[in-house]
């Protein structure tokens, strides 16, 4: 059964968390434990999202969707010329 799927708002918010409470002297093992998430998806979020803060997200998202439309225009534009 697959997991939920996070905005990248609420991965802000639960990486801000965590932040806390290492801070305070919390194991990662218990942070992740407190977040619900497993090691892997922590360390993803960490590597994609550290240090981000909610508005910067929302611009990534946007710039990847935009990313994505352009390349399949491309795409589009190879295949018709074929």
């Amino acid at each position: 059964m697959w997991g939920k799927r996070y905005s990248p708002e609420e991965i802000i918010s639960k990486l801000r968390e965590a932040e806390v409470y290492l801070e305070e002297g919390v194991k990662v093992g218990e942070v992740i434990r407190r977040l619900g998430v497993n090691k892997i998806i922590y360390c993803r979020w960490r590597q994609g999202y550290g240090g981000m803060k909610v508005d910067q997200a929302k611009r990534l998202k946007d710039l990847e969707k935009v990313a994505a439309l352009s390349g399949a225009r491309q795409q589009r534009t190879r295949i018709s010329h074929l």
